[in-house]
């Protein structure tokens, strides 16, 4: 078995695509996949599955919803070495008196290159900062999310990708309930 953890985006945010956690979790459980456990109501979903390929995962989970639910909902799979990853990699972590609060990862559908950053155009976005690894895109901003351009959307139409962004607090909570799955 392989545990996957679905990151869902756009759903239950100002009211738009309203999936109850529970009613996915059931929906889930009856197309075959095993210890389904969500997240907050912002969707993070953990399956276990005897697929191994992530994308595969996401797949049958989009199709899934779109069928149960009506709603066409981007889905990025990623595993417990992806969360790992962020507390290693984050480039902002390793700041003297870093507000974690203004600290967010954006996971993304594939691999970015590293020439990935010259298009997103950064700084054009100053103060607000961010860094590529991988699959992900550490995010500093100044003020907060909630006040800035540089967003899921810009991302996703600047390097034609999927990304679904989680504050830092939401990616330890992840991290440590993966770290509990897997004992």
């Amino acid at each position: 078995m392989t545990t996957h953890l679905a990151l869902l985006r756009g759903i239950n945010v100002s009211g738009h695509s309203m999936i109850k956690m529970e009613a996915l979790k059931t929906t889930l459980e009856a197309i075959g996949f095993q210890n389904v456990q969500t997240y907050i109501q912002s969707g993070n979903v953990f399956v276990d599955t005897e697929e191994e390929n992530a994308a595969a995962v996401g797949f049958k989970i989009k199709q899934e919803i779109f069928k149960s639910f009506g709603h066409e909902v981007p889905v990025v799979v990623i595993g417990s070495a992806d969360l790992e990853a962020c507390l290693k990699n984050n480039p902002f972590l390793k700041e003297k008196d870093v507000d974690t609060k203004k600290l967010y990862v954006a996971f993304i559908s594939t691999t970015l290159q590293s020439s990935s950053m010259n298009d997103l155009k950064i700084s054009q976005f100053k103060p607000d900062e961010a860094s590529i690894d991988g699959n992900k895109i550490f995010i500093k901003y100044a003020v907060g999310a909630g006040k800035t351009r540089f967003d899921q959307k810009y991302i996703e139409k600047k390097l034609n990708v999927i990304a679904t962004i989680r504050n830092w607090n939401t990616v330890i909570q992840l991290l440590k309930i993966y770290n509990d799955r897997l004992v």
